[in-house]
């Protein structure tokens, strides 16, 4: 069985990381950078990368109008650390100008982990994903501060001075982490979304 096609929005950002990963997972993974090549895709990743280096480049792109459209329709999208920013109703410590795609009800905080621990690693469990708790790669990275009704919290920093902070979250098809799982070699959270995207 073939799996599903699943872009990885390739405007900036560990967009190789991302296809790799995915096509290990099962997917047939590509980059995305027009609207066309969006047209056909199953699914949507968002990478890690500078939040408002994307916003700017989803408009130069004319990406935004149609990103929004396939969001609104239904299509399963995931958003790692930069991604998670560019899914957020709400982002704090953003640029004024910065925009995202407001998929899933939640206030993000930018680069919250901030100067104390810039980039760290910690033990994540995730609901949904079965096995040992995911080796969590945070690299100048985004948490959650409010979450909407609809939004499901996956996972949370569960030790030190980020303790019980939310980092992964899903709400109907769109999933986001502030994580990089693409960095790991840990396949879990891509086959998650796969699964999700052949679902949809």
């Amino acid at each position: 069985m073939s799996g599903p096609t699943i872009g990885v929005l390739a405007l900036q950002g560990d967009v190789r990381e991302h296809v790799a990963a995915l096509t290990g997972a099962g997917a047939d993974a590509r980059p995305v950078r027009r609207p066309a090549e969006l047209d056909a895709v199953d699914g949507l990743v968002i990478p890690g990368g500078e939040s408002t280096t994307i916003s700017k480049l989803a408009d130069i792109f004319e990406m935004r109008e149609p990103i929004d459209k396939r969001i609104a329709g239904g299509m399963p999208v995931y958003g790692s650390c930069a991604g998670m920013i560019m899914l957020a109703t709400e982002v704090l410590d953003g640029r004024p100008d910065q925009r995202g795609f407001a998929g899933i009800e939640m206030t993000v905080r930018r680069n919250a982990f901030g100067r104390q621990v810039d980039s760290f690693e910690a033990p994540v469990r995730i609901a949904g994903v079965e096995g040992e708790p995911f080796h969590a790669v945070f690299i100048r990275a985004p948490w959650v501060e409010r979450v909407g009704d609809g939004v499901e919290v996956l996972g949370r920093v569960t030790e030190g001075p980020a303790a019980q902070r939310i980092v992964a979250v899903r709400q109907g098809n769109l999933v986001a982490t502030s994580f990089h799982p693409e960095l790991t070699g840990d396949l879990r959270l891509h086959r998650y979304f796969v699964d999700l995207v052949r679902a949809a």
